[in-house]
C-alpha cells in the first residue's frame, strides 16, 4: 500500500471485506465497532483512527504490518499464524480440505 492515504486504507479494508464476503455490518460486528464508524469510513471519506484500524485488523486476523504491506512484500506473522502454518504442513491433502471446509463454514456463520 503506497503512501498512507485515507483512500488507500479504505480500499484495503474494502478488499479484505470482499475477500471474506463481509458487509459493513459484519465487519463492525467482528471488529466490535459501531456500524456508524465503518459506514462513515466509506460514505463520509473519514480517515480511520489507529484504534479503529487495529480493531479491524484483529477482526480479519491480520497484523498491522500485514494490513499495510504492499503486494508481494514480506510480512511478519503472528505467533498464532506461525503455529497454523506449522500444523498445516503436517496435514494430509484430505485433512487440509477438511480444515478449509471447516474454516469456510465458520467464516460464513454470523
Amino acid at each position: 500500500m503506497k503512501g498512507g492515504k485515507c483512500m488507500d486504507i479504505q480500499e484495503r479494508i474494502k478488499q479484505l471485506m470482499d475477500t471474506k464476503g463481509w458487509s459493513e455490518y459484519k465487519l463492525a460486528k467482528e471488529a466490535n465497532l459501531p456500524q456508524s464508524t465503518i459506514s462513515h469510513l466509506f460514505k463520509r471519506n473519514n480517515a480511520p483512527t489507529y484504534p479503529t484500524i487495529e480493531a479491524i485488523c484483529r477482526a480479519f486476523g491480520i497484523t498491522m504490518a500485514q494490513f499495510f504491506a504492499d503486494e508481494g512484500e514480506a510480512v511478519v506473522l503472528t505467533l498464532d499464524q506461525k503455529e497454523l502454518l506449522l500444523l498445516w504442513g503436517t496435514l494430509t491433502q484430505e485433512q487440509r480440505q477438511i480444515v478449509i471446509s471447516t474454516m469456510k463454514h465458520f467464516n460464513n456463520n454470523d
